[in-house]
Formats: C-alpha cells, sequence, structure tokens
C-alpha cells in the first residue's frame, strides 16, 4: 500500500480499521468518508488532517 492507496482498500485488510483507529482517522466515523470511500487517499486524508500516513502505511504494509 502507498499514499495513492483509497481509504476503501484499506479498510479491506485486516488490521486496516484498527490502524486508522491508532492513528486518529477521523474519516471512520465520517458520513462524507463513506460516500468517498472508493475515491478519497490515505495521502489526501494525510494531507488535509496532518495525520502520519508513513507510520499508517509502514503499520499496513508490515502486517
Amino acid at each position: 500500500m502507498n499514499k495513492n492507496t483509497t481509504l476503501a482498500k484499506i479498510l479491506s485488510h485486516e488490521k486496516g480499521e484498527e490502524i486508522l483507529a491508532k492513528y486518529n482517522v477521523p474519516c471512520l466515523g465520517c458520513a462524507f468518508a463513506q460516500q468517498e470511500m472508493d475515491h478519497i487517499t490515505i495521502g489526501e486524508i494525510g494531507e488535509k488532517y496532518g495525520i502520519d500516513v508513513d507510520g499508517i502505511l509502514r503499520e499496513l504494509n508490515e502486517k
């Protein structure tokens, strides 16, 4: 996975939701994100909310 990976793809990962929650990604409870999850990327989310995308990706790619 990389910065262009969609939120939907990350959530399909075995530990995706757990890792996103650990990094306080607000999209998990956002109704707008639910509609856009096939299009919004983790890189875009990171830029918008100042989230440690590299840390998220490192954990996703390790598991």
